[in-house]
């Protein structure tokens, strides 16, 4: 049973007043929904100097990882290494038992979120991704090693995903096509030839907060961390296979912007990436003995297997960091259009945020991000959260398109 607002504040304030902030008061909480399929109950807190505070809870042991892993990231982001950023990290407050969980309250983080496949193309959201993207790249990988966080060569990268081929051949139940085309992209050397850097393991456009300046959108906060570690930079870029209109425009603009050498097949690597998130189901199905989650990731494979059978294969040499470059002149000079965008962080009723009165709870408000067809089927990825089983896949999920639309809503709870 999810924890109320009330029960969260409560447990805000007991953290607070064990730490430098136990002069701050909460008067008032509403629900806060933060699109984390169940994995934490979470309240947006209102104190009495106007500020809003986080406070989360996680409900699985997972979750309390993830949790863990990401407060020990924040900690090692120093006042001089958020000053390199150009955007906002959280910082965490405050720490307190709630029965066998650990409640921690940290700073809000204003503004509205855009999921992946809402990415328009030109200059706007898509170049503001990819610059606060490459900005956490550019950091230097002794951030990441002097917080004790993982760290793996180009050598390493290519083992680990080795592995992972391995194991999801082993279930008897990836489809051939998909295995020949994964074994050709191991055995391209070129693909593997890239610079480590810090990375946020694989994060999702939907992770950032923006705000309008003067009309153009602009990168305010970054909220997960978990992530964090010295890896393969095209994993935090996995996800433009969501959003084909605005890959190019994407990538050129991480070109510009990063002070790390040229990566010929980012791109390529990128796609890879995103394609095995579809494996790591299969393989955790296999793991844990869930025929339905199994199931669920053949269905996925079998339509992606159908979709890619007419594609090039990964590192054919058709995508080139000087592809990417030559877009830049094809991005309008122009803004993009402003849009309306999905999950804002601080959607609330301020009548609810009243600590004193027994009031139902406001619904959190959703705003639909722009509806525009795409012309290519992107494929739906976000981090992967296997803390719930799937919904059995209905007969329509069963086409390519759908299954690969729906993915993430699958994965994620959110269907």
């Amino acid at each position: 049973m999810a924890r109320s607002p009330l029960t969260l504040a409560a447990a805000a304030t007991a953290a607070l007043s064990s730490s430098s902030r136990s002069g701050v008061a909460i008067v008032g909480a509403a629900p806060l929904s933060e699109g984390g399929a169940g994995r934490f109950d979470s309240a947006l807190l209102h104190v009495a100097d106007g500020g809003r505070l986080v406070v989360r809870v996680p409900t699985s042991d997972d979750a309390e990882a993830d949790l863990a892993r990401e407060e020990k990231a924040l900690a090692g982001l120093t006042m001089g290494v958020r000053s390199l950023l150009g955007f906002t990290a959280p910082e965490v407050l405050g720490r307190t038992r709630l029965g066998d969980r650990v409640a921690r309250v940290q700073t809000h983080l204003a503004g509205y979120r855009v999921d992946a496949a809402h990415v328009p193309p030109g200059r706007g959201v898509a170049t503001a991704l990819a610059h606060a993207i490459a900005s956490v790249h550019d950091l230097p990988a002794s951030v990441v090693q002097a917080a004790g966080l993982p760290t793996a060569t180009a050598a390493q990268v290519h083992t680990q995903t080795e592995e992972l081929l391995d194991r999801a051949e082993a279930t008897g139940r990836l489809p051939f096509g998909l295995l020949r085309r994964w074994s050709r992209a191991l055995g391209a050397e070129a693909l593997w030839r890239f610079e480590p850097t810090v990375t946020l393991g694989g994060v999702d456009p939907s992770a950032f907060t923006f705000a309008d300046d003067d009309g153009v959108p602009v990168i305010r906060g970054l909220l997960s961390w978990a992530g964090l570690r010295v890896g393969d930079p095209a994993e935090d870029l996995r996800w433009v296979s969501s959003a084909p209109d605005a890959r190019g425009d994407v990538l050129a603009a991480y070109a510009a912007a990063t002070d790390h050498a040229p990566d010929a097949m980012l791109g390529e690597r990128a796609r890879l990436h995103a394609e095995l998130e579809f494996a790591k189901w299969l393989v955790h199905g296999h793991e844990i003995g869930s025929a339905s989650i199994m199931d669920d990731a053949v269905a996925l494979l079998d339509s992606l297997d159908w979709s890619v059978r007419d594609e090039p294969p990964i590192a054919a040499g058709t995508v080139t960091v000087d592809d990417a470059i030559a877009a830049l002149g094809r991005v309008p000079d122009g803004r993009a259009e402003a849009i309306d965008t999905s999950m804002q962080t601080d959607a609330y009723d301020p009548g609810s945020m009243d600590l004193f009165e027994d009031e139902e709870e406001p619904e959190t408000t959703t705003h639909a991000a722009g509806d525009a067809d795409l012309e290519t089927e992107p494929i739906g990825f976000r981090d992967w959260t296997p803390d719930e089983e799937p919904a059995t896949p209905d007969d329509d999920d069963r086409d390519p398109g759908d299954a690969a639309r729906n993915a993430l809503r699958r994965w994620t709870g959110t269907a």
